[in-house]
């Protein structure tokens, strides 16, 4: 059946072929008699000859781009093209792989910040994390309230698992990390606990924040209750959830209360927590059964009840040990590169910022000697291609002078079209015209108003890289005109001009002794 499909499917291509080939002689037939009508004989062979080779010339031109995919070698050609990264290269192969290169991408980013102290927590952190990338262990962190009996649990998994426990254990105030082995499990497990939660006082707040930092490292989750979930442990079970972990909920103290009554606890848990924790991760416990005191001896000490937990975790741990690993790993590089990422723009904002002061002044002092006539400020340093240049570079975006230009002049018209210039001349004007006479006021109003609308139109262009090039959905006006109406505030204004009279006004005012001193500004 293929074979005479195929076989059909060639015919009918021979068939097109010969009608293409019928009507190009037609019109090559046509087109040496219309030549022959308007040329010499001698020319009407070479001039139809070089009609032919250009139309045959775009023919092969449009229909380029459709033949490679077909043509030998083009894989080859392409991978060479982008750099010799393919389609392989260009998705991971697993979540650890991801998790890989992301560290990769978080270094990069971090070579360029030079923040020491900030830099180096989020270098160590990120050691951390590939460091675990490559050990690749289990961590279960237990999380709870003081009461809930988490070190108690911890102690009875741990005797159950490896035998007496040794070092004695008790309240927590610090993460303390055990190790133990799982049978059929390759990976080594790290039970971590955790200080208690919702104490009250700034150090039980501390001790929560650092058990919440522990909880965010975790690759499966423990939390431990020893009742019905209260409104703040519900609140802490949504937090927990959010972060994306796997949760085990876990009923400890259950020789408290009798089978029927543990019964009706953990199916109201389980509705509590649904949609949150699966009804076979609610698990029942009993790591430190009380005592039973017997007549004429010694009381009876119960072993810890713990099997159905331990039979969960293994069941966990052997079948989604290591997606949760690796989405944990995911999770981890997500929110360190989202941090690497804030630091880097913290500071590219702050040298951008003080480029655009630099700027601010150095233009006033321009101004001040050479006044511009009829306070033309667009050649000013508000529109400073320089500036823009070195903001550019501060973001990483390499500028042309020529754009610089542009863009630099796009805002000063910006800024002209809308009446900002005049008005940012005349707020200036009269708050200028308060502290100072009125002979120094014309002369100081340039150079002051130029140092202003260098700040507005410095704002503007750090918004512009800020968001990778591109003004936002409002456009240049409404960048500029918010960042004008953000300066002219009460407050950024007075400390504005508080600078300027130190900056701009005295060095004035030095030049020309005659001048009264200045009165302190009210």
């Amino acid at each position: 059946m293929k074979q005479r499909t195929r076989l059909w499917i060639a015919v009918a291509v021979l068939l097109l072929a010969l009608l293409v080939v019928g009507l190009v002689l037609q019109a090559f037939n046509q087109l040496i008699w219309q030549l022959s009508a308007v040329l010499p004989y001698g020319l009407v062979g070479p001039v139809a000859l070089l009609l032919v080779l250009a139309v045959a010339a775009l023919l092969a031109q449009l229909a380029w781009p459709w033949l490679q995919p077909f043509l030998p070698g083009h894989e080859r050609r392409r991978a060479q093209q982008t750099g010799g990264k393919g389609q392989a290269a260009a998705v991971p192969s697993s979540r650890r792989e991801a998790a890989a290169r992301n560290l990769e991408a978080i270094d990069q980013t971090l070579e360029r910040v030079h923040e020491g102290i900030a830099r180096e927590a989020l270098e160590e952190e990120r050691r951390r994390m590939a460091s675990e990338l490559e050990r690749g262990d289990l961590v279960i962190v237990l999380f709870g309230t003081g009461s809930a009996g988490k070190t108690s649990l911890i102690r009875a998994l741990l005797r159950e698992l490896v035998g007496q426990v040794g070092a004695p254990m008790g309240s927590t105030s610090e993460a303390e990390r055990y190790r133990l082995r799982l049978r059929g499990l390759q990976r080594a497990v790290w039970l971590v606990d955790t200080p208690g939660i919702l104490e009250a006082g700034a150090s039980g707040l501390e001790r929560e924040q650092q058990a919440r930092r522990q909880a965010s490292r975790a690759d499966l989750l423990l939390l431990v209750v020893d009742g019905d979930l209260r409104a703040s442990e519900m609140e802490v079970l949504r937090s927990l959830a959010a972060m994306g972990k796997r949760l085990l909920l876990v009923l400890n103290k259950c020789d408290l209360r009798g089978e029927l009554e543990e019964e009706r606890l953990l199916a109201l848990l389980r509705g509590r927590v649904e949609g949150l924790v699966a009804a076979a991760d609610v698990v029942p416990a009993s790591a430190a059964p009380q005592s039973v005191p017997m007549p004429g001896g010694r009381p009876l000490q119960p072993e810890p009840e713990v099997e159905p937990l331990l039979r969960r975790l293994a069941a966990v741990l052997h079948a989604d040990g290591e997606e949760l690993i690796a989405d944990n790993l995911l999770l981890q590089c997500r929110h360190l590169s989202e941090a690497s990422r804030a630091l880097l723009a913290s500071q590219r904002r702050r040298d951008a910022e003080a480029i655009v002061e630099r700027y601010g002044w150095i233009g006033a002092g321009v101004v001040a000697v050479t006044p511009l006539p009829g306070l033309d400020l667009l050649g000013a340093a508000a529109v400073n291609a320089q500036m823009v240049i070195e903001l550019g570079r501060s973001f990483g975006v390499s500028l042309s002078r020529e754009a610089a230009q542009d863009l630099a002049l796009s805002v000063g018209r910006t800024l002209a079209s809308l009446g900002l210039v005049k008005g940012g001349v005349g707020l200036l004007s009269a708050a200028l015209s308060v502290n100072l006479p009125a002979l120094l006021v014309s002369r100081a109003v340039q150079a002051v108003s130029a140092a202003w609308l260098t700040r507005v139109a410095g704002a503007s262009f750090i918004t512009y890289f800020e968001r990778n090039q591109d003004w936002g959905d409002g456009g240049l006006q409404d960048v500029v005109q918010r960042h004008y109406d953000l300066n002219r505030r009460d407050g950024m204004l007075q400390r504005f001009l508080k600078d300027a009279l130190s900056r701009v006004v005295e060095p004035l005012r030095r030049r020309d002794p005659q001048l009264p001193p200045r009165p302190e500004p009210r």
